[in-house]
């Protein structure tokens, strides 16, 4: 069931209520019985199944560097 946040506009208690879609919005502060708002924030967004994991990008295209072969050019004398 989602989670929603309300905010009292009289006292501006702040709470949240797990509720249905279905079920009706809450109209009154649970605190002093004045009128509330419906809050919305961001939601945290998971994904889940392969390719949404760093360690899943570019398996198959990381090149194996030799490690004969010098970072930086040697200085001449």
């Amino acid at each position: 069931m989602p989670t929603y946040e309300y905010k009292c506009t009289k006292c501006q208690h702040r709470f949240e209520r797990e509720q249905r879609m279905s079920d009706a919005p809450v109209k009154t502060c649970p605190k002093c019985a004045g009128p509330v708002i419906k809050v919305f924030s961001a939601s945290g967004i998971i994904f889940k199944g392969s390719g949404f994991h760093n360690t899943d990008y570019g398996k198959h295209s990381i090149k194996k560097t030799d490690a004969k072969t010098p970072k930086t050019k040697p200085a001449k004398n």
